[in-house]
């Protein structure tokens, strides 16, 4: 199946591209401008509001392995949806939010998605993101291109000063308050109190089937067995996450030692530590509690409401 496209505007572009860019699936996240009536548009232009384009991202994706349903979902927790004026910090008609379809299908995807969102009380006030036809779509200048590692100083600085990063963790909080009756003992004291299981004596640690490792707390995907291995330690061992965006990394100098937690980015649970022992390509070994993980095995994935990962096991 040949490759295609997935265009979205969530106001500034250097935010858009992290969330997508490496994700299995994505080929290529470009920054442009889109939905204006001048071609060619520079930067200037657009920020002074006078040809009518926004800001958006161009993302190149493989349909086979990534599925336009869950570009939507990691679209919709970006932004707020309910600002028909820019977004945080930036206001002005090229920082508006704007879903752009190619196809019928995505048009359909994206009015069920938006339907959902609002649907699901999660915001009180209407979800004001357009649905619309793709037009043309202009690169924007080199310099603006994966902005985030190239200045990733001022990239971060940005996001936090903006409010977007504290907005979408606000926003996108779970409620714990009834996780201690819906976890075991063990499950609870890992993701809850930084705890850690004994190794060899937990559930994942020697599981070779192939799935996926889902957040205990809040069903995010987190890990493959595409990338695990086995690291002789006694607990589940990957060489990456699924996408870098789903977790976090924090100094941990507990214990009288100096390592690198690592945290579920949308349950703050606390998932293991990352060590730079791992096999190649990264070189990486993300050391993960089972009690943090829920397994689902790849004939189980569908009916379970993961359907939309199985073409990561397609190549």
């Amino acid at each position: 199946m040949a490759h295609q496209l997935a265009t979205f505007a969530g106001g500034c572009f250097w935010c858009m591209v992290a969330p997508f860019d490496e994700y299995p699936g994505v080929i290529e996240v470009i920054s442009g401008y889109t939905g204006g009536f001048l071609a060619n548009p520079t930067y200037e232009q657009v920020c002074r509001g006078e040809t009518g384009h926004v800001e958006a991202v161009q993302i190149v994706y493989d349909p086979e392995i990534l599925a336009y349903e869950t570009l939507l979902e990691m679209y919709w927790r970006q932004i707020d949806p309910t600002d028909p004026g820019g977004q945080f910090c930036d206001q002005g008609t090229s920082y508006k939010t704007a879903i752009f379809y190619h196809t019928p299908e995505q048009k359909e995807a994206a009015e069920a998605s938006k339907r959902a969102l609002a649907e699901s009380g999660r915001f009180s006030a209407p979800i004001v993101t357009p649905v619309l036809s793709a037009g043309d779509f202009w690169p924007a200048e080199d310099y603006h291109q994966g902005f985030y590692k190239k200045n990733p100083a001022h990239y971060k600085n940005y996001r936090k000063s903006s409010g977007r990063d504290e907005f979408i963790r606000e926003r996108w909080a779970l409620d714990k308050s009834d996780l201690q009756e819906k976890l075991s003992k063990i499950q609870y004291h890992v993701t809850q109190e930084n705890g850690t299981e004994p190794p060899f004596q937990n559930e994942y640690w020697h599981e070779t089937r192939e799935g996926i490792y889902v957040d205990i707390v809040s069903g995010e995907p987190l890990f493959t067995s595409l990338d695990k291995f086995d690291a002789g330690c006694g607990w589940p061992s990957f060489t990456k996450p699924l996408h870098k965006n789903l977790v976090e990394e924090k100094v941990d100098k507990s214990h009288g030692m100096a390592r690198t937690e690592v945290r579920s980015k949308h349950s703050d649970s606390h998932l293991g530590h990352v060590f730079g022992d791992g096999p190649k390509p990264t070189g990486l070994r993300y050391c993960i509690n089972s009690a943090a993980l829920r397994f689902i095995p790849k004939e189980k994935m569908e009916e379970e409401g993961y359907g939309q990962y199985l073409g990561l096991f397609k190549k």
